[in-house]
């Protein structure tokens, strides 16, 4: 009996400490997406993204070293910088690949101008593989709505068996690697990223977990039914719409 009363107790403790936890997180998350002087450019965005709930489910912490990887203008990296705070760091990585892309040079640009005044980020441009390279060991790896563009000719390909070692050596013992994306229809051919720019969970788990990762939790967020999945993203029946998956894993202590 009193080794059941010790193992309640120790249940009841870390479950006050995981809950103490996600209010923390979702306390910082609410803080950082109503930052006023967020640019209009994302605050627009919010509604199709949902970043409080993201973010929460991500569970960024003051002090963490964060990579976005493909962070184009900046939207997650801004947010992330505000839950690191001053004594965290985020590595905004722009893969050269993306440069014959107008729209990316712009907020390229525009993100660059935004790390003048915040010394808590870094922006990067590199090629795909090269990008990888951090001069201290991550808490988190983020990538949103472009890991099938590392399947993608314009790329490179990429070797992505490559690709998610080099995460996992980048990750300190414990770190979380996050994949947001579009999701796929089931069995839909491999060049679906090509014409849909979308891709299964399945296969983002099977090239993540190859490396070495634990999968860890998925959350529906952004999950839509209605989508059929047919469509490419940028379709204006689906676009800002899109059936969307968040996988987290974790490199094992």
């Amino acid at each position: 009996m009193k080794i059941m009363a010790v193992l309640m107790v120790v249940v009841a403790l870390v479950s006050g400490a995981n809950a103490s936890d996600n209010a923390s997180n979702s306390a910082a998350a609410t803080t950082a997406v109503a930052d006023p002087s967020r640019p209009s450019a994302d605050t627009t965005r919010d509604a199709d993204r949902k970043p409080a709930q993201t973010l929460a489910f991500v569970g960024v912490r003051l002090g963490d070293k964060v990579a976005d990887y493909i962070a184009a203008s900046g939207y997650f990296t801004r947010l992330f910088a505000s839950e690191v705070g001053s004594n965290g760091h985020v590595y905004a990585v722009e893969p050269t690949a993306f440069f014959q892309f107008e729209h990316f040079v712009k907020g390229v640009a525009e993100l660059q101008g935004y790390a003048v005044t915040h010394p808590n980020v870094t922006v990067t441009t590199a090629a795909a593989l090269e990008g990888l390279k951090f001069p201290e060991k991550l808490d988190l790896f983020w990538i949103s709505r472009n890991y099938h563009d590392l399947h993608d000719k314009f790329m490179g390909p990429v070797d992505t068996v490559a690709f998610n070692k080099a995460v996992y050596e980048a990750l300190k013992p414990g770190g979380v690697y996050v994949v947001l994306d579009h999701s796929a229809a089931l069995r839909a051919p491999a060049d679906v990223t090509e014409t849909l720019h979308r891709i299964e969970s399945s296969t983002v788990r099977r090239e993540v977990e190859a490396a070495g990762f634990k999968f860890d939790a998925e959350s529906s967020i952004l999950a839509n039914p209605a989508d059929p999945r047919t469509a490419a993203v940028f379709d204006q029946t689906i676009r800002g719409h899109t059936d969307q998956f968040i996988l987290k894993f974790r490199k094992p202590k």
